[in-house]
């Protein structure tokens, strides 16, 4: 575990998609974010900002990618919301444009189509 508040914490994830992927979880079972109470939800900002120093200063990547799979038409497939903060790195990717747009590839490459 990386942290452990009150409401929320922060571990690494089991099946991480790059060095230091890590999730922040509300300890109240909740499935959805729109569900967790307002002070889970600041919690869980909060514990970004508190993982995202961590992560600054253990593996210094070149950005983030932050995101929460809400509901099973989401992709969300262990039913307890949790925050998915997954550190970047230059060159992880090819071309690492449009992020989490490629979850729906066909609309990712918005900015080929601009003009035409």
């Amino acid at each position: 575990m990386l942290v452990s508040e009150d409401l929320v914490l922060a571990l690494r994830d089991g099946y991480p998609v790059s060095p230091g992927h890590s999730l922040i979880v509300p300890r109240r079972h909740v499935g959805s974010f729109g569900e967790a109470s307002l002070e889970e939800q600041s919690a869980m900002l909060a514990m970004l900002a508190r993982v995202r120093t961590i992560l600054d200063a253990e593996l210094r990547p070149d950005g983030y990618n932050i995101g929460i799979n809400d509901g099973a038409a989401a992709g969300q497939t262990v039913m307890h919301v949790h925050m998915h903060v997954i550190p970047r790195y230059r060159g992880d990717r090819p071309d690492p444009r449009g992020g989490i747009r490629w979850i729906i590839p066909e609309k990712a490459d918005y900015w080929s189509s601009r003009g035409k």
